[in-house]
């Protein structure tokens, strides 16, 4: 039996938002019901193994600040303890899921064999930690990003043997998520994309992009996998141009390629902002495509210019979120993922917690404030009298195609249109969220 690795720490409870210990939730009750299903089915909240259990705390000026014993090297012994750890801490924490590389649960090796044997072996281990503390696996992918072998891309890469070592890695993965009972597979490249023109061939490697694509669609189908494929989108970082740039521009290449009903989105909170824009603008992006998938919850640094993957503290910014997501249905598959890491300076076991908690605690509050922004009904009537004029006469005709550019013009003269601009009411919509 290996010993607890977080044993100075118990199961999280619920305190409720009067309690002053940094060891409890304040606002994350997983059983308490908001608009008629529990806190936890809403949220569906995951934890991420890679910045939670593999991250040492390096930066690019220094090496890892984490003492904690399954980094030590990269052996199949300690896979087994950190996933070990890992099942502890879903466990005291009270997640319902989970979210993996395949680099981050056990050592790859130089070829795809020995990261079968490896995988196979801690697949195993994996299932039976989902058996005894009933934490599902929420998505699983492939690195195709660390390996040296990866720095020109994976699926865009000019040499087709990296294309189809790739193509093993996500296969493989791919049927583990499945035997696993996962709901989604994400594909995230990290490299697919460019550092400069000058080498780069942008309509071959986009093609071979959307022949990757197709073939993991084709693959899904063929193994009987019924969760959903997501892709990722990032605008940089570690390419200068990444052809998952956002959100519109994945639904452009999902379009052209064919794959629109196939593959969904997996929404980063940090990535929306590195693309110049809001998380709100992002998910109601997708929404409005029917592109809604997962999301990756975390935020970025206003005064850093890369993905700094820390752990959100905006509860404004999470109702909003919310507040589109619960309005479209909510989620099905998807769930929130903290793809967020603790400080290289929160060196301790409790920060790891503390960090989730506060988490937790804020996509809770983001919960309940979405929840009185649809029952009182306020911004979506708004909303809705905007555009009411599109609901009928004129609307409706110009919509459906009854009338024509000539007809318009026509009707402009006969009827000597003066339309009056009327207010937006931008200032009164920011107090009223604010009031939630």
């Amino acid at each position: 039996m290996t010993a607890p690795c977080f044993e100075k720490i118990g199961r999280i409870p619920f305190k409720g938002p009067e309690s002053d210990d940094p060891l409890a939730f304040r606002h994350y009750e997983p059983d308490r019901m908001v608009l008629g299903k529990r806190m936890e089915d809403h949220l569906r909240v995951a934890v991420c193994w890679w910045h939670s259990f593999c991250w040492p705390g390096v930066d690019m000026f220094g090496s890892g600040t984490f003492d904690r014993p399954w980094q030590a090297a990269d052996t199949m012994e300690n896979a087994k303890l950190k996933l070990h750890a890992a099942f502890e801490f879903f466990e005291k924490l009270g997640v319902p899921f989970f979210c993996f590389h395949d680099a981050d649960v056990a050592p790859l090796g130089e070829t795809i064999a020995e990261g079968d044997a490896n995988l196979a072996r801690i697949e195993e281990l994996i299932r039976d930690g989902i058996d005894r503390t009933g934490v599902k696996l929420l998505w699983g992918t492939a690195n195709l990003f660390s390996h040296r072998r990866y720095m020109a891309g994976g699926a865009t890469n000019p040499d087709p043997e990296v294309f189809a070592f790739a193509a093993a890695q996500v296969a493989r993965v791919l049927e583990m998520t499945h035997r696993l009972g996962g709901e989604n597979y994400v594909l995230w490249g990290g490299r697919e994309g460019y550092d400069t023109l000058l080498n780069t061939d942008m309509k071959r490697e986009l093609d071979q992009l959307g022949r990757f694509m197709s073939l993991v669609v084709e693959h899904k189908h063929r193994i009987g996998f019924k969760g959903t494929i997501l892709i990722e989108p990032k605008p940089m970082e570690p390419t200068k141009h990444q052809y998952d740039h956002d959100a519109a521009t994945v639904h452009a290449f999902l379009r052209k390629y064919g794959l629109e009903n196939e593959i969904k989105l997996n929404l980063e909170v940090n990535h929306a902002t590195l693309a110049g824009h809001s998380f709100e603008h992002e998910v109601v992006y997708a929404i409005a495509n029917d592109l809604m998938g997962s999301f990756d919850i975390n935020r970025g640094d206003p005064q850093n210019g890369w993905d700094t993957d820390q752990f959100p503290n905006d509860d404004r910014e999470a109702a909003l979120a919310l507040y589109h997501v619960l309005s479209a249905g909510g989620l099905t598959t998807g769930g929130f993922n903290f793809d967020a890491k603790v400080r290289r300076q929160s060196i301790d076991p409790e920060d790891l917690f503390i960090a989730h908690i506060g988490g937790m605690d804020t996509l809770a509050r983001g919960l309940l404030m979405a929840e009185r922004m649809i029952l009182e009904g306020k911004l979506a009537s708004h909303v809705a009298d905007r555009y009411a004029g599109w609901n009928e006469g004129l609307g409706t005709d110009i919509l459906d195609g009854r009338v024509g550019l000539g007809d318009l013009a026509k009707l402009a003269r006969d009827q000597n249109l003066k339309p009056e601009p009327r207010s937006g009411r931008q200032e009164y919509l920011e107090n009223l969220v604010n009031r939630y």
